[in-house]
């Protein structure tokens, strides 16, 4: 399969990838980690892992996703506030039935939360 190269400002290095991967969420949608308590809506997506090595291996082995999969950038919530989480697809869920998500940042990049999803603003669409 051809490979495409991308840069990733998070790892600091250029990142290898497959030129076509299917990801199962899109920007906007809403979605539910598999293992631990937290939502978020994905505002990003890399064809496969491109973070740091360091994040990498601070995950325990024993629940460390494979690299070569979508990962996604989510604005994301949980109890105790909101943050930005970097989430394997193998690890997450839909959760369009659970609501908005009340991190402050999706009101920026995204429209109100309607039919299970957010849009991009127009200002941010190509």
């Amino acid at each position: 399969m051809p490979r495409a190269q991308f840069f990733s400002a998070q790892a600091g290095r250029t990142i290898e990838a497959p030129q076509h991967v299917r990801s199962r969420f899109a920007l906007g949608d809403v979605v539910r980690h598999r293992l631990f308590d937290f939502r978020g809506v994905v505002f990003d997506v890399d064809p496969v892992f491109a973070n740091s090595e360091a994040w990498y291996e601070a995950i325990p082995e024993k629940i460390r996703p494979d690299r070569e999969q979508p990962f996604y950038h989510l604005f994301a919530e949980n109890e105790d506030g909101c943050y930005v989480a970097y989430v394997s697809q193998q690890n997450l869920t839909a959760d369009a039935p659970g609501g908005p998500v009340e991190h402050p940042a999706v009101a920026e990049m995204f429209e109100p939360f309607e039919n299970g999803r957010y849009r991009l603003r127009r200002g941010l669409t190509h």
